[in-house]
Protein backbone atom coordinates (compact mmCIF):
# COMPACT_ATOMS: atom_id res chain seq x y z
CA UNK A 1 0.00 0.00 0.00
CA UNK A 2 1.65 3.32 -1.14
CA UNK A 3 2.69 5.82 1.82
CA UNK A 4 0.93 9.44 1.70
CA UNK A 5 3.14 11.87 1.55
CA UNK A 6 3.26 14.78 4.12
CA UNK A 7 0.96 17.46 3.84
CA UNK A 8 2.06 20.37 2.09
CA UNK A 9 2.09 24.14 3.07
CA UNK A 10 -0.39 26.51 0.59
CA UNK A 11 1.38 27.45 -2.20
CA UNK A 12 1.50 30.66 -3.93
CA UNK A 13 2.48 30.93 -7.55
CA UNK A 14 3.27 33.58 -10.06
CA UNK A 15 1.42 33.06 -13.71
CA UNK A 16 4.99 33.44 -16.12
CA UNK A 17 4.69 34.96 -19.54
CA UNK A 18 5.21 31.23 -20.65
CA UNK A 19 1.87 30.19 -18.64
CA UNK A 20 -0.22 33.13 -19.59
CA UNK A 21 -3.59 32.54 -21.70
CA UNK A 22 -3.71 29.22 -20.64
CA UNK A 23 -6.86 27.71 -18.82
CA UNK A 24 -6.10 27.65 -14.83
CA UNK A 25 -7.60 23.71 -14.76
CA UNK A 26 -4.90 22.87 -17.51
CA UNK A 27 -2.02 25.00 -15.34
CA UNK A 28 -3.28 22.98 -12.10
CA UNK A 29 -2.86 19.43 -13.80
CA UNK A 30 0.60 20.48 -14.92
CA UNK A 31 1.32 21.65 -11.14
CA UNK A 32 0.36 18.66 -9.27
CA UNK A 33 1.54 16.12 -10.75
CA UNK A 34 0.23 12.72 -8.81
CA UNK A 35 -3.07 14.63 -8.11
CA UNK A 36 -6.11 13.05 -9.43
CA UNK A 37 -8.05 14.61 -12.12
CA UNK A 38 -11.29 14.78 -10.09
CA UNK A 39 -9.43 16.26 -6.87
CA UNK A 40 -8.42 19.01 -9.11
CA UNK A 41 -11.56 20.34 -10.24
CA UNK A 42 -13.11 19.54 -6.85
CA UNK A 43 -10.37 22.06 -5.08
CA UNK A 44 -11.60 24.31 -8.09
CA UNK A 45 -15.64 24.34 -7.37
CA UNK A 46 -15.34 24.32 -3.79
CA UNK A 47 -12.74 27.56 -4.05
CA UNK A 48 -9.95 26.67 -2.54
CA UNK A 49 -8.37 27.89 -5.52
CA UNK A 50 -7.28 31.74 -5.28
CA UNK A 51 -6.46 33.84 -8.25
CA UNK A 52 -5.21 37.21 -7.05
CA UNK A 53 -7.49 36.31 -3.94
CA UNK A 54 -10.47 35.55 -5.94
CA UNK A 55 -12.53 32.21 -6.26
CA UNK A 56 -12.43 31.46 -10.40
CA UNK A 57 -14.03 28.90 -12.36
CA UNK A 58 -12.38 26.02 -14.78
CA UNK A 59 -11.88 28.04 -17.71
CA UNK A 60 -10.24 31.20 -15.88
CA UNK A 61 -7.32 32.00 -18.53
CA UNK A 62 -4.27 33.42 -16.34
CA UNK A 63 -2.62 36.18 -17.19
CA UNK A 64 1.08 37.06 -16.50
CA UNK A 65 1.62 38.15 -13.32
CA UNK A 66 -1.59 36.47 -11.30
CA UNK A 67 -1.30 34.82 -7.92
CA UNK A 68 -2.37 31.62 -7.87
CA UNK A 69 -3.37 30.01 -4.22
CA UNK A 70 -3.05 26.38 -4.40
CA UNK A 71 -4.23 24.51 -1.34
CA UNK A 72 -2.34 21.97 0.65
CA UNK A 73 -2.63 18.71 -1.52
CA UNK A 74 -1.75 15.08 -0.28
CA UNK A 75 -0.16 12.71 -3.11
CA UNK A 76 1.08 9.27 -2.91
CA UNK A 77 4.33 8.93 -2.83
CA UNK A 78 6.00 7.28 -6.53
CA UNK A 79 8.91 5.50 -7.88
CA UNK A 80 11.12 7.92 -9.28
CA UNK A 81 10.18 8.94 -12.87
CA UNK A 82 12.34 7.22 -15.87
CA UNK A 83 14.88 9.22 -16.36
CA UNK A 84 15.02 9.64 -20.71
CA UNK A 85 17.98 9.29 -22.08
CA UNK A 86 20.39 12.36 -22.61
CA UNK A 87 23.04 11.22 -24.75
CA UNK A 88 21.45 11.86 -28.18
CA UNK A 89 22.06 15.25 -29.54
CA UNK A 90 20.02 16.42 -32.66
CA UNK A 91 20.93 19.26 -35.56
CA UNK A 92 20.11 21.98 -34.50
CA UNK A 93 18.80 24.02 -38.00
CA UNK A 94 17.71 27.38 -36.19
CA UNK A 95 16.86 28.71 -32.97
CA UNK A 96 15.78 31.78 -31.06
CA UNK A 97 13.81 32.55 -28.01
CA UNK A 98 10.78 31.51 -29.52
CA UNK A 99 10.71 28.66 -31.33
CA UNK A 100 13.76 25.81 -32.30
CA UNK A 101 14.00 23.46 -35.10
CA UNK A 102 15.90 19.92 -35.76
CA UNK A 103 16.44 18.08 -38.09
CA UNK A 104 14.72 14.67 -37.05
CA UNK A 105 16.77 11.17 -37.80
CA UNK A 106 14.44 8.07 -38.86
CA UNK A 107 13.68 5.77 -36.70
CA UNK A 108 13.35 7.78 -33.76
CA UNK A 109 9.32 8.96 -32.29
CA UNK A 110 9.15 12.63 -31.88
CA UNK A 111 6.87 11.56 -28.30
CA UNK A 112 6.71 8.81 -26.10
CA UNK A 113 3.80 6.67 -26.28
CA UNK A 114 2.01 3.55 -27.66
CA UNK A 115 5.17 1.63 -26.21
CA UNK A 116 7.59 3.98 -26.61
CA UNK A 117 8.91 5.39 -23.86
CA UNK A 118 10.74 8.42 -24.85
CA UNK A 119 10.72 10.20 -27.79
CA UNK A 120 12.51 13.81 -28.90
CA UNK A 121 10.30 15.93 -27.11
CA UNK A 122 11.64 14.22 -23.76
CA UNK A 123 14.68 13.76 -24.67
CA UNK A 124 15.10 17.99 -25.26
CA UNK A 125 13.29 18.79 -22.25
CA UNK A 126 15.79 16.84 -20.16
CA UNK A 127 18.75 18.47 -22.08
CA UNK A 128 17.34 21.48 -21.54
CA UNK A 129 16.30 21.77 -17.83
CA UNK A 130 16.72 25.65 -17.96
CA UNK A 131 13.79 25.74 -20.51
CA UNK A 132 10.13 26.79 -18.79
CA UNK A 133 8.42 25.66 -21.98
CA UNK A 134 9.17 23.27 -24.86
CA UNK A 135 6.59 21.88 -27.14
CA UNK A 136 5.87 19.86 -30.40
CA UNK A 137 4.55 22.65 -32.78
CA UNK A 138 3.85 19.50 -35.54
CA UNK A 139 4.46 15.86 -35.68
CA UNK A 140 6.69 13.60 -38.18
CA UNK A 141 6.37 10.08 -38.70
CA UNK A 142 8.74 7.68 -36.47
CA UNK A 143 10.23 6.86 -40.24
CA UNK A 144 10.23 10.27 -41.45
CA UNK A 145 13.26 12.56 -40.89
CA UNK A 146 13.89 15.91 -41.47
CA UNK A 147 12.55 19.62 -40.31
CA UNK A 148 11.40 19.47 -37.12
CA UNK A 149 9.67 22.52 -35.46
CA UNK A 150 9.39 23.09 -31.33
CA UNK A 151 8.02 26.07 -29.65
CA UNK A 152 10.09 27.26 -26.54
CA UNK A 153 6.87 29.72 -25.62
CA UNK A 154 3.15 29.57 -25.34
CA UNK A 155 2.51 32.35 -27.39
CA UNK A 156 4.54 30.61 -30.30
CA UNK A 157 2.93 27.55 -29.83
CA UNK A 158 -0.66 28.86 -29.81
CA UNK A 159 0.53 31.60 -33.17
CA UNK A 160 1.88 28.63 -34.99
CA UNK A 161 -0.76 26.54 -34.20
CA UNK A 162 -2.95 29.19 -36.05
CA UNK A 163 -1.16 29.26 -38.71
CA UNK A 164 -1.06 25.15 -39.13
CA UNK A 165 -4.61 25.96 -39.52
CA UNK A 166 -4.87 28.04 -41.98
CA UNK A 167 -2.41 26.60 -44.27
CA UNK A 168 -0.62 29.01 -43.98
CA UNK A 169 2.67 26.86 -43.27
CA UNK A 170 4.44 25.65 -46.06
CA UNK A 171 5.48 22.47 -46.18
CA UNK A 172 7.38 20.18 -48.57
CA UNK A 173 8.49 16.69 -48.75
CA UNK A 174 11.00 14.48 -50.90
CA UNK A 175 9.68 10.70 -51.76
CA UNK A 176 10.95 7.84 -53.82
CA UNK A 177 8.14 6.18 -55.13
CA UNK A 178 7.56 3.01 -57.68
CA UNK A 179 6.91 3.29 -60.93
CA UNK A 180 7.07 6.71 -63.51
CA UNK A 181 5.19 9.75 -61.87
CA UNK A 182 3.53 10.61 -65.51
CA UNK A 183 3.44 14.53 -64.57
CA UNK A 184 5.64 17.24 -64.14
CA UNK A 185 3.15 19.02 -61.47
CA UNK A 186 -0.36 17.41 -60.04
CA UNK A 187 -3.28 18.14 -57.39
CA UNK A 188 -3.89 15.17 -55.24
CA UNK A 189 -7.43 16.26 -53.86
CA UNK A 190 -8.80 12.93 -52.53
CA UNK A 191 -10.52 12.93 -48.44
CA UNK A 192 -8.56 10.99 -46.39
CA UNK A 193 -10.50 8.27 -43.57
CA UNK A 194 -9.01 7.64 -40.42
CA UNK A 195 -9.36 4.13 -38.95
CA UNK A 196 -7.88 1.51 -36.22
CA UNK A 197 -7.60 -2.11 -37.44
CA UNK A 198 -8.31 -4.90 -35.40
CA UNK A 199 -4.30 -5.24 -33.96
CA UNK A 200 -4.91 -1.56 -32.62
CA UNK A 201 -2.77 0.12 -35.24
CA UNK A 202 -3.24 3.14 -37.04
CA UNK A 203 -4.32 3.30 -41.06
CA UNK A 204 -5.71 5.76 -43.31
CA UNK A 205 -7.72 5.06 -46.09
CA UNK A 206 -9.34 7.41 -49.35
CA UNK A 207 -12.96 7.88 -48.64
CA UNK A 208 -15.21 10.35 -49.73
CA UNK A 209 -16.88 10.38 -46.22
CA UNK A 210 -13.20 11.43 -44.85
CA UNK A 211 -11.64 14.55 -44.16
CA UNK A 212 -10.72 16.64 -47.78
CA UNK A 213 -6.90 16.23 -48.21
CA UNK A 214 -5.11 18.35 -51.11
CA UNK A 215 -1.10 17.21 -51.88
CA UNK A 216 0.31 19.08 -54.68
CA UNK A 217 3.12 16.65 -56.44
CA UNK A 218 6.02 17.86 -58.39
CA UNK A 219 8.50 15.64 -60.20
CA UNK A 220 12.01 16.05 -59.32
CA UNK A 221 14.01 13.10 -61.17
CA UNK A 222 12.57 10.05 -63.17
CA UNK A 223 14.30 6.66 -64.04
CA UNK A 224 13.29 3.04 -65.22
CA UNK A 225 11.64 2.03 -62.02
CA UNK A 226 11.72 4.87 -59.60
CA UNK A 227 10.64 8.40 -59.34
CA UNK A 228 12.19 11.18 -57.06
CA UNK A 229 9.26 13.34 -56.18
CA UNK A 230 8.35 16.51 -54.32
CA UNK A 231 5.00 17.16 -52.12
CA UNK A 232 3.74 19.55 -50.78
CA UNK A 233 1.46 19.49 -48.29
CA UNK A 234 -1.95 21.87 -47.99
CA UNK A 235 -3.47 20.06 -46.06
CA UNK A 236 -1.58 18.09 -43.10
CA UNK A 237 -3.73 14.55 -42.36
CA UNK A 238 -2.41 11.49 -40.92
CA UNK A 239 -0.30 9.88 -42.64
CA UNK A 240 -1.67 11.97 -45.90
CA UNK A 241 1.69 11.75 -48.63
CA UNK A 242 1.76 7.97 -47.92
CA UNK A 243 -1.95 6.86 -48.68
CA UNK A 244 -2.38 9.67 -51.60
CA UNK A 245 0.60 8.12 -53.63
CA UNK A 246 0.01 4.80 -52.93
CA UNK A 247 -3.64 4.65 -53.86
CA UNK A 248 -2.23 6.35 -57.30
CA UNK A 249 -0.06 3.44 -57.74
CA UNK A 250 2.86 4.82 -56.66
CA UNK A 251 3.92 3.45 -53.00
CA UNK A 252 6.63 5.01 -50.91
CA UNK A 253 10.11 2.54 -51.37
CA UNK A 254 9.73 1.49 -47.94
CA UNK A 255 6.35 2.17 -46.53
CA UNK A 256 5.89 -0.78 -44.12
CA UNK A 257 2.59 0.50 -44.26
CA UNK A 258 0.99 1.14 -47.33
CA UNK A 259 4.16 0.19 -49.86
CA UNK A 260 4.75 -2.72 -51.99
CA UNK A 261 6.21 -5.16 -49.20
CA UNK A 262 7.93 -7.50 -51.81
CA UNK A 263 9.64 -4.78 -53.16
CA UNK A 264 10.68 -2.97 -49.56
CA UNK A 265 12.50 -6.65 -48.74
CA UNK A 266 14.06 -6.57 -52.23
CA UNK A 267 15.35 -2.50 -51.31
CA UNK A 268 16.29 -3.52 -47.87
CA UNK A 269 18.74 -6.25 -48.90
CA UNK A 270 20.42 -3.89 -51.12
CA UNK A 271 20.32 -0.96 -48.74
CA UNK A 272 17.31 0.97 -48.09
CA UNK A 273 16.75 0.09 -44.76
CA UNK A 274 13.46 3.24 -44.12
CA UNK A 275 10.92 4.42 -45.87
CA UNK A 276 12.11 7.41 -48.18
CA UNK A 277 10.05 10.24 -46.56
CA UNK A 278 11.86 12.94 -45.38
CA UNK A 279 10.89 16.51 -44.61
CA UNK A 280 13.22 18.70 -46.36
CA UNK A 281 11.84 22.43 -46.36
CA UNK A 282 9.06 24.14 -43.89
CA UNK A 283 8.63 28.38 -44.40
CA UNK A 284 6.49 30.22 -41.91
CA UNK A 285 6.05 33.68 -40.65
CA UNK A 286 7.70 34.03 -37.56
CA UNK A 287 4.89 34.63 -34.60
CA UNK A 288 6.83 37.22 -32.94
CA UNK A 289 8.93 39.04 -35.51
CA UNK A 290 6.54 38.75 -38.53
CA UNK A 291 9.88 38.00 -40.45
CA UNK A 292 9.28 34.43 -43.15
CA UNK A 293 11.33 32.13 -41.67
CA UNK A 294 12.53 28.92 -43.80
CA UNK A 295 14.13 25.52 -42.43
CA UNK A 296 15.64 22.94 -44.56
CA UNK A 297 17.36 19.91 -43.81
CA UNK A 298 19.44 17.95 -46.14
CA UNK A 299 18.60 14.88 -47.87
CA UNK A 300 20.12 11.97 -45.09
CA UNK A 301 23.17 10.37 -46.63
CA UNK A 302 21.58 6.83 -46.12
CA UNK A 303 19.23 8.19 -48.60
CA UNK A 304 20.91 10.56 -50.82
CA UNK A 305 23.62 7.57 -51.34
CA UNK A 306 20.69 4.82 -52.79
CA UNK A 307 19.51 7.91 -55.02
CA UNK A 308 22.91 7.88 -56.68
CA UNK A 309 22.71 4.24 -57.09
CA UNK A 310 19.27 4.68 -58.77
CA UNK A 311 20.74 7.20 -61.36
CA UNK A 312 23.59 4.24 -61.96
CA UNK A 313 20.56 2.54 -62.58
CA UNK A 314 21.83 -0.16 -60.39
CA UNK A 315 18.21 -1.13 -59.23
CA UNK A 316 16.68 -1.56 -63.32
CA UNK A 317 15.04 -5.05 -62.64
CA UNK A 318 13.26 -3.72 -59.28
CA UNK A 319 10.12 -2.91 -59.49
CA UNK A 320 9.52 -3.50 -63.21
CA UNK A 321 6.66 -6.18 -62.97
CA UNK A 322 4.04 -3.44 -62.22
Amino acid sequence: MKELSKTPAVRRELVGEEEATQRVDNYLLRHCKGVPKSHVYQILRSGQVRVNGRRVGPDYRLHCGDEVRIPPLRVAERAAPAVAPSGRSFRVLFEDEAIVAIDKPAGVAVHGGSGISFGIIEQLRQQRPESRFLELVHRLDLETSGVLLLAKKRMALTALHALLRDGAVDKTYLALVRGRWPDPLRHIRLSLHKYVTAEGERRVHVSESGKAAHSLVRLRARWQNFSLVEVDLKTGRTHQIRVHLSHLGYPLCGDDKYGDFALNRELARVGLKRMFLHAARLAFVHPLTGATVELEAPLPDELARFVGRVEQNEFRDYGAAI
